[in-house]
This record gives C-alpha cells, structure tokens and sequence, in this order.
C-alpha cells in the first residue's frame, strides 16, 4: 500500500513538552508498576491505529535484556518529511512535542479512528526514558532517530536501503522516573492478547527476550469478539451455547457486541473505545446496560416468560453471570482523563442503545429457549436481591438502634481524618491481640477476622450480607455496598491485610482479596489496598537480629539467599526462628517488623488488568476444579518449601 494521505502535513502541534518529567503522574497515572506498563502500550496503541486505519497487520514486542522495550509494526512508517509550520522533520515533532500527532486534523488526519486522542504517547514515553530510538522504513529507504529523556541526540538520517515498511521503536524506562523498571511478562500478554481479541485478524507477538525468561506468545483471533467472550468463560459454566454477537455503524459509531451467560452470580462486562480498555465504562456501557435491560423485560411480557406477580426486572438482575464485550469505535473520542478509564462522549449512548435493542431481540426471539434461560436466571437473581435488600435494611436499622455502634471486636484509631488513618485486618484473636498491642493508636486500627471469611465468588449477595465477618468489614470501612457505596465514607485510606505467612494465610488474604474485588472495587482502583508483609524469619547472632522478608530472594529459598549473598555468615548463628504465625510475634516486634510506617514494607494492590484479575479469582475461587488443578500444576514450581 502507499504512504497517499498520510504525510509531514497530517503532524499538527498543539503545544510543548516541558512537564512531562517534572509531573509525570499527570500524563501516565502513576510511575509505579501500572505507569511502566502504560508506557508500552501508547506505543503499541500507535501501532494498532495503523492497523485500524487498514495498513498493519503485525505487531512484535520485545522485553529486552536490561528491561528495556521494543515495539515493531509493519504499518506505512512515521511521517519523515520537514514539518510544515515547526521546520523539523515530522518523525522529531511526534516525540519531541505534546499534542503532536496524526489525529488531530479532521478530514486532514491520518486517522479516521484512533486510540491515541490526546497525541502525547509517543513524546511523553520519550521524555520519560533514558534512551529512545526510532527506526522508520518507508519507500525503500530506512531513517534513523535518537533521544535521550526527551532531547534529541541523533539527528533524523538515512541508513541505507530497505526491504522492509514500518517503525521500530526501542526505549529503555528512566530508573529515575519509576519506582521500578522490571516488565512483568504476563501484564503484558494480558493486555496484548486483548488488542488482538478486539482487532480481528491482527498477529500480536509478544517476546521476553531477557536471559533465563525467554518465552514467546502469538495471539491473533479472526473470531474477534466471539473468541474473547469464549475466553471469559472457559473456566466457568455457559448457561447456553450460542453467543450474541452484533457489528453495526449508527451515526457514525461503529459499535460491536458479543455476549455469553453463564451460571455464575457476578457480572464481567469489558468495554472499549478506539480498542482503549475503558475499565470504569462511560457512555456506551449506559447505553448497552440500558438496553439489555428494556429488551429483557420487554421480551419477557410479549411472550408471557415474565409474570405481572414478577414486577420488572432490575439492570441487577439481568446481569448476573453476563460475560460481555463491548467495542466501539468512533472519529473523535474524548475520555476523562489520559488515562482513558472512562468514555464520556454523549453521542455514543443512543447509538449503542438501538443497535442492542433491535438486534438482542431478534436474538431472543430467534432462539426462545435461550430467552427463557435468561430470564429464570434473572428471577432467580431478583430473588436474591430482594432478600439482599431486607438484609441490609436490618442492617441500617440496627446501625440506627445501636447509633452507628462500629464491630465491637474493632479497636479503632483517634484520629478522624481518613487521610490519616489506616486500619490492620489480621486472623484470629491471638494475631489480634499481637496488632493491638503493636500498633499506634492514634492512626492505626485493628479488625480480628475469626477464621476464614465466606468464599463470595460461590455465593449470591443475600448470603454474602449475613455472614458476620463480612458485616464487619463493611461496618468499619464505613462505604456502604452496591447501591449504597459511597467512597467519601471511607473511614480510612490505607486497608491493610496482614495474614500469616502460611498457606492458611494465604487463602485468607485471597478471601478477602476476592471480596473487595467482587463488591468494593473501587476501594482497589482508588489505592486504598494494601498487603502487609510480616517477616519469614528472625535470625539472631551475637547481640545482632535479623529479619527475613518475603521477596528477598527466590521464593522458598529467601533464608539460603540471605546467607549466600554474605551479610551475615551461618556460623555462630544461635537460634533461627521460622514466623508461622503474627501471634508469635510479641508487639515490639511485630510494630518493628511490620506496622512501623518508617520500616514497614506494603504492597499496594492494583486493578492494572481487571481482565487477568478476573480470570485468577475465577480459577481460584470458583466452583471448577479442573482449571484450579491446571493453575497448580502450572506454577507449583515457582513454591517451594511449602510449609503444609
């Protein structure tokens, strides 16, 4: 294909690069482990837009030795002629200048449909890398491009002749910038496997490329939706074999949909915009909520499937066990932030609501056993949810009567600035008292759990709302659930899980893990999630203690790695003390190891991929064995020492 309407005057320029290193947070979210990772995918989301615009079939991406990333796409190459109006070339605009792109133009872009709105990936990715290189084959010729933490280093040259069309972008991520600079394999196949489920036809290589971790994946789907919907469910029940699937263009938005239910109590939807994961949804997941909803009802009175003793059916009820894509693909989209969490154009509601109404109910009337299925399913869920609703109003009331009494097994903090406030949710009455003792009562609060939680992935949300461990949680958080969730009644910004460093504290944790991800998410994807990491092991020689973390070596291996890196020899070593338990801690050691902020070590929990975190809690806390057993098998080698 040629390079006709795509050139050095399709680069507009909207304005500089100056604060992207001084606020980097504003551009990229955060520069902890989610920001790395958006790094590589502005510049793979450049890439699909090529593919989109119908010249990319292919895309590589490499983890190089050294974490450093490089992307290849065999599209039509960046523009490398002198710009217009900034008299560099266009390929020097793009990554040295925000705004700077090929989407901003109108009738007068290079892209009908682009992911890439605000046009700061590709310079913003450069000013936040040590190194970036660019290589450009278009029409025989290969130019090459070099920068380093957003200044030009290497002037735009020709390097030869060349067989090849396309860019190919190297960076290295500035250590300085992030609080880590490792790519994690799989964070990356998740989302990539993603672009290909959305991109029909398009091949995806992922390589890791990195000594001791070389591996490879291919993902390229020609069933599009229909395989990704296939794959939400392959470690859950369908209720019927076929899946919903429509691809239609309303007033200029291309919208498509694939579903699939299964017998699960939870909904998984994944929308998308221009191919960008929209994780907190917008206006076509309105639009496709609204009409799912309408259409059920409706089609359950026209063929007498719904009773009038029935009511209507709530969006709730509908919902339950939904496996959903939906992708829609418009000229300009315009999303909350850069992130691009959240669509927010109004025009794509209505198009989306029609297209879902008309063609889910030929659907339904087409095949009337699945209509029926649906709607047992979601009078079921009503039930449920009636009972849920009597639940929590004695939970309201009795809050009422008691004057918002908070758990009685709670010892709260004094401070009453959530900002400033944290709260420990430990096992058991003995690791209790060790974190009651511990703690700083002024900012620290402490919750006992008795035991392990209700497991709410196997569980509908009457059931879950009477367990009297899960009650307590919800009262001390202070939030409220579903419909009453409110995160300005959040009554502290930190909600740390400290577990046992055993298998029972493991499951503990996933418990509770499975619980905020399930009904409190936004407690997750707000950042108010955090794991405590108590010590391994207690080493004593000499008048000398020293403390073992997880993390400090190979997994199972931390107390053998410790001695082997040579701070401390094993000679003379009088006692080591193996931590089964917070209860074998006494509190000045347990605020030592674990609760003093200025030596603590927490893991804050991120939703970076609600998608993978989907599938895990599936495979872990659903009711198949099979894929349980398969994630076993493939990561028992990753424990070790496992203390049974």
């Amino acid at each position: 294909m040629s390079n006709s309407g795509y050139n050095e005057h399709n680069i507009e320029v909207l304005e500089g690069l100056e604060p992207v290193r001084l606020r980097p947070g504003m551009y990229i979210g955060t520069t902890e482990s989610a920001g790395l990772h958006h790094m590589v995918y502005e510049i793979v989301d450049n890439a699909v837009d090529e593919a989109l615009a119908g010249f990319c079939d292919e895309i590589t991406v490499s983890i190089l030795q050294g974490d450093g990333i490089r992307v290849q796409d065999n599209g039509r190459g960046i523009p490398v002629g002198i710009h217009p109006t900034k008299g560099i070339p266009a390929v020097e605009v793009v990554f040295t200048v925000l705004h700077a792109g090929g989407k901003f133009g109108g009738e007068n872009s290079g892209y009908k449909v682009s992911g890439g709105l605000h046009g700061v990936g590709a310079s913003v990715v450069n000013a936040l890398s040590t190194h970036l290189d660019v290589e450009v084959h278009s029409n025989g010729t290969k130019h090459v491009m070099s920068f380093e933490k957003g200044e030009t280093t290497k002037a735009l040259t020709q390097a030869g002749t060349t067989d090849y069309r396309g860019s190919i972008i190297t960076f290295r991520p500035d250590p300085t910038i992030f609080e880590e600079t490792v790519y994690d394999f799989r964070v990356l196949k998740a989302r990539l496997q993603e672009i290909a489920f959305l991109t029909k036809g398009l091949k995806i290589i992922l390589r890791d490329e990195r000594e001791g971790q070389e591996q490879e994946r291919v993902f390229q789907y020609e069933g599009g939706l229909r395989q990704f919907v296939e794959h939400i469910n392959k470690d859950k029940d369908p209720i019927f074999k076929e899946i919903f699937y429509v691809e239609q263009e309303k007033d200029g938005i291309a919208v498509e949909i694939a579903l699939q239910y299964n017998d699960g109590f939870t909904e998984s939807i994944y929308t998308f915009a221009n191919n960008i994961h929209t994780i907190e949804g917008g206006t076509h997941l309105v639009g496709l909520r609204s009409a799912m909803t309408k259409t059920i009802n409706d089609y359950g009175r026209k063929f007498n499937v719904l009773k009038d003793a029935d009511g209507n059916l709530t969006g709730e009820d509908v919902r339950e066990g939904l496996a959903c894509v939906i992708s829609v693909k418009l000229g300009n989209p315009q999303f909350q932030s850069q992130n691009k969490i959240k669509l927010t154009n109004p025009e794509v509601r209505t198009p989306v609501e029609t297209i879902m109404n008309e063609y889910f109910a030929y659907f339904l009337e087409e095949n009337p056993g699945v209509g029926k299925i649906i709607i047992e399913k979601a009078l079921m869920a009503q039930r449920a949810r009636d009972a849920a609703k009597k639940a929590r109003e004695l939970v309201r009331r009795k809050n009422v009567l008691d004057g918002g009494r908070l758990p009685g097994k709670l010892a709260d903090c004094s401070e009453k600035d959530p900002s400033k406030s944290e709260i420990y949710i430990v096992e058991g009455n003995s690791a209790g008292g060790s974190a009651k003792g511990a703690r700083s009562p002024k900012t620290q609060a402490v919750l006992p759990l008795r035991g392990k939680i209700l497991n709410v992935e196997k569980s509908r949300l009457d059931k879950i709302l009477v367990n009297e461990e899960i009650k307590s949680l919800i009262t001390a958080f202070g939030t409220g659930i579903h419909e009453d969730f409110d995160v300005e009644k959040l009554r502290y910004h930190k909600i740390i899980l400290m577990t046992d460093a055993d298998v029972d504290g493991s499951h503990i944790r996933t418990l509770l893990l499975t619980f905020l991800y399930r009904f409190m998410p936004q407690l997750i994807t707000g950042g108010y999630v955090y794991i405590a990491q108590p010590p391994l092991f207690k080493i004593e020689k000499g008048k000398e203690e020293y403390y073992i973390y997880p993390g400090e070596g190979r997994n199972g291996h931390e107390l053998d790695d410790f001695f082997a890196s040579g701070q401390v020899t094993r000679e003379g070593v009088r006692a080591i003390q193996r931590y089964k338990g917070l209860g074998e801690m006494n509190a000045d050691q347990l605020w030592d190891t674990t609760m003093d902020p200025d030596r603590r070590i927490l893991k804050k929990v991120d939703l970076s991929d609600a998608f993978e975190a989907d599938l895990i809690f599936t495979q872990l806390m659903g009711d198949k064995v099979e894929p349980r057993k398969e994630f076993i098998y493939a990561n028992y080698a990753n424990v070790v020492n496992l203390d049974v």
